[in-house]
This record gives structure tokens, C-alpha cells and sequence, in this order.
């Protein structure tokens, strides 16, 4: 998996490029909150659950179904989100995706449960180039999670900011030629 961090990323770059009237900021926080959640099934090895069980690490938090579901919740609150239904729906969904989609670009673990219920099986993309972040906090705060974060840096950061900056520049390009008032032959 990335670092939390890196988790964190995604929904936090294309929410603020989408800017406050399109995500506002409660639901950016939440979005947020959405793209870590995934992980607290790191929880589940405390209580005995092995890591390939459905409920186990990279289970059924990582799945689409799960991301629905969040997206529901998000849907039903948007009031509170200070969203629009459609809004809150497309970027809960979206941000609780995208975790285990970048699990997914991982060189390390089980693979993600990315379709479960309808299958266990666990699935990686054919490229793995993000370093696999370790579970261990002493081993993330080491020479390896030097290397995590460096990986991360090139695979989602950079990657995030340059999502960014794309949908900023067409917000701009587009509303800017959308709302342009034709000039008329001065009189």
C-alpha cells in the first residue's frame, strides 16, 4: 500500500482543483477521510483475522462495493456536506476508489479484493511501480520508507499535481470562453 500520506493525495488534488463550489470543504475533508479508510482494516490483524481473509487487509474496504457504499452515505448527507447529491456521490466514490486502485500499482502485498463480493481473488495492475509501504511505523520511519516516499513522490504526488494544474487550467480556459462577451464594432 502507499503511505496514508499518499492516500491522502488524490482526493486533496483534484478537490481543490475542482474548487470550493464543486467540492466544498466539508466534503473535501470527508473525501479525504474516505481515501485513508481503507487501511483501519489493519485493525482486523489485532483480532486474529488473517491478512488473505475477506475482512482481512486489502479485503472488502478496498473494493468498489465499498466505495458505493461511502458514496451512498455521501449521497444521503450532502446537506451536511454543504454538496450537491451528485457531487458528494461522484467524489466520495471517487476518492474511496482510488486507494485501492493505487494499492493496486503496488509491488508488495496480496493484491486488492478490488471486486469482492463477487470474487475474493485479489488483483494487482500488470505495472507495479509504487514501493510497497510497510505496516510497521518503525520500518515506514527507516531507509525503506525513504524509498516508499520517494516512489510515492514520483507515482502519486507529481503525478496528483499535475492532475491538478490540468483541471485548473481548463476551468480557467473553459469559463473564461464560456462567460467571454463578443466584442461589437465600437461606436
Amino acid at each position: 500500500m502507499p503511505s496514508i500520506i499518499s492516500h491522502a493525495v488524490v482526493p486533496l488534488a483534484v478537490g481543490l482543483a475542482l474548487g470550493r463550489k464543486a467540492i466544498p470543504w466539508r466534503l473535501l475533508v470527508i473525501g479525504i477521510t474516505a481515501a485513508m479508510l481503507p487501511d483501519a482494516d489493519v485493525l482486523a490483524f489485532h483480532f486474529g483475522v488473517p491478512y488473505a481473509h475477506q475482512l482481512g487487509h486489502r479485503g472488502m474496504t478496498h473494493s468498489l462495493v465499498f466505495a458505493l457504499l461511502l458514496a451512498m452515505l455521501a449521497w444521503i448527507f450532502a446537506k451536511q456536506l454543504a454538496s450537491s447529491q451528485k457531487h458528494a456521490f461522484s467524489f466520495m466514490f471517487f476518492a474511496t476508489a482510488s486507494h485501492a486502485l493505487l494499492d493496486m500499482l503496488t509491488n508488495g502485498g496480496l493484491g486488492v479484493a478490488l471486486i469482492w463480493p463477487i470474487s475474493d481473488e485479489r488483483l494487482f495492475f500488470p505495472l507495479r511501480v509504487i514501493e510497497v509501504s510497510p505496516l510497521s511505523i518503525r520500518r515506514f520511519f527507516s531507509s525503506t520508507g525513504v524509498r516508499v516516499l520517494l516512489s510515492e513522490l514520483q507515482w502519486v504526488w507529481i503525478p496528483s499535481t499535475i492532475a491538478a494544474v490540468s483541471i485548473v487550467i481548463w476551468r480557467r480556459i473553459y469559463y473564461s470562453s464560456k462567460f467571454k462577451t463578443p466584442q461589437g464594432p465600437v461606436s
